[in-house]
């Protein structure tokens, strides 16, 4: 197993500076948050993206790829019944798979929760069709770059729009391509009613595309109430062995103190 670090807790920090404590720390990958780069995918520029590959490999690290996708710049939204709106969002996709792969990544996680919520005048089977659509028109690209798309299901204080992971792969059935999967992330999978690693448990290697280590109160892995033995025990049983990447949404005290307890935990359950 291969653990990651997602570069925005290190707010204001550019990937070659994130670098070397990412490595010091003993992680192999570093994820992206496309805000981090520029407030458009289309402005980070052609050095910029090459500088950030040189950097993460001279330190030895994997780009894992990108996640918060449509987080900016304003005016994205994937269910909405504007055409206009669909459209400029579905070209911005296409031109996020274009930066993953410049940067080296494999996976683009599709959360964005704000931006794929129900919209006035549109119905959850409109909603449905519209991301259907949206996502469909844009994996033959990614399968042509290796890429992969991994939706998230988030929890209902975030979105109306897929909060659980059978819902998420109700998706991934209807849509049933190579380079489409769904993504696990703990935080929100304790926000089901089930237990996590009966969730875990519920798809399989094949059908998931990535998977985020996080605690319920939004820090990282072992900072909280969530027991990572049984779910450590559920992605064994189902065969996942790709990637972990810590993923918080509480910076304090400091961002190396959140990466280092997060890693000498995950460390009892992967050595």
């Amino acid at each position: 197993m291969k653990l990651a670090l997602c570069n925005e807790m290190f707010e204001g920090r550019s990937v070659a500076e994130i670098c070397p404590v990412v490595k010091d720390l003993g992680y192999q990958g570093l994820e992206i948050a496309p805000f981090t780069l520029a407030p458009s995918a289309t402005e980070v520029t052609a050095a910029q993206r090459k500088e950030a590959r040189e950097a993460m490999a001279d330190h030895g690290l994997e780009c894992v790829g990108l996640h918060w996708l449509f987080a900016g710049p304003s005016g994205l939204h994937m269910t909405t019944p504007n055409d206009a709106v669909w459209t400029h969002t579905r070209d911005y996709l296409a031109a996020l798979l274009d930066l993953c792969s410049d940067l080296g990544g494999k996976v683009l996680v599709l959360g964005s929760p704000k931006q794929r919520s129900l919209v006035e005048g549109q119905t959850p089977d409109g909603a449905w069709k519209r991301a259907l659509d949206l996502l469909s028109s844009v994996l033959e690209k990614a399968g042509d770059q290796g890429l992969t798309i991994a939706f998230e299901p988030l929890s209902p204080a975030e979105t109306d729009f897929i909060n659980t992971v059978a819902e998420g792969m109700k998706m991934v059935r209807e849509i049933d391509h190579p380079s489409f999967k769904v993504h696990l992330d703990v935080k929100a999978m304790c926000s089901e009613g089930a237990p996590v690693p009966e969730i875990i448990r519920s798809v399989t290697a094949d059908e998931i595309g990535h998977f985020h280590v996080n605690d319920a109160n939004l820090y990282g892995p072992g900072m909280g109430d969530v027991d990572y033995a049984p779910i450590a025990e559920a992605v064994k049983d189902v065969g996942w062995d790709q990637w972990l990447s810590v993923e918080v949404f509480k910076y304090d005290p400091d961002p190396e103190t959140i990466a280092r307890k997060s890693i000498e935990y995950l460390r009892q359950f992967w050595p």
